[in-house]
C-alpha cells in the first residue's frame, strides 16, 4: 500500500514528535519559568519561557490564538488527505507548517493558552522560540523552493 503524499506525513509526525518531546524536557528539566542553561555561554542557551502570543510574544493575551493552530491544522490535514502535492517541497513545506501548527496547538489547547519557548539565541538578541517555529519557517523556505522548482506550464494570456 502506498501513502498518498508520504513525506508530507513523515514530515508532520516527526516534528511534532521533535517538539512536544522538546518541551516536555524543558518543562520537566528546568521547571521555573525564566530558568536559563548556557549550551554555548552568550551564544546559544535554553531558556524556559512562556509564551501567550503569537510568534515572538505578538497578539500577547488574544484568546482566539488557541483555536487559530487548530484550524490551520484541520484544514492542512484536509489538504493533505484530498490533494496531491507535486513534488517533495511542496510535500515538506506543507507537512512542516502542519507540525508547526499542532505542535503549538496542543501547548495553547492543553496547557493555559501558552506556549513553550526555549530557544535562545543570545548572540543575535532574538525572541526565544520553539522547534515548532523552527517546523512553520522552514515549511515556508520549503514553499518558496517549490515555487522556485515547479516549472508546470501556465497559461499564457495575450
Amino acid at each position: 500500500m502506498r501513502i498518498k503524499n508520504y513525506y508530507f506525513w513523515l514530515a508532520a509526525i516527526i516534528n511534532i514528535a521533535i517538539d512536544i518531546l522538546s518541551k516536555r524536557a524543558i518543562v520537566a528539566y528546568l521547571q521555573v519559568e525564566r530558568t536559563s542553561i548556557p549550551i554555548i555561554p552568550n551564544v546559544f542557551h535554553f531558556t524556559y519561557i512562556r509564551n501567550h502570543g503569537a510568534a515572538f510574544s505578538i497578539l500577547e493575551g488574544q484568546p482566539w490564538l488557541r483555536w487559530l493552530s487548530l484550524v490551520v491544522s484541520v484544514i492542512l490535514v484536509g489538504i493533505g488527505v484530498v490533494k496531491t502535492f507535486s513534488n517533495i517541497w511542496e510535500q515538506l513545506g506543507f507537512g512542516l507548517i502542519l507540525a508547526g501548527a499542532v505542535g503549538n496547538g496542543i501547548d495553547r489547547l492543553f496547557f493555559g493558552g501558552s506556549v513553550v519557548d526555549f530557544i535562545d539565541l543570545r548572540i543575535i538578541n532574538f525572541a526565544i522560540f520553539n522547534w515548532a517555529d523552527i517546523s512553520i519557517n522552514i515549511g515556508i523556505i520549503c514553499l518558496l523552493i517549490h515555487g522556485l522548482v515547479d516549472r508546470s506550464p501556465r497559461s499564457n494570456p495575450r
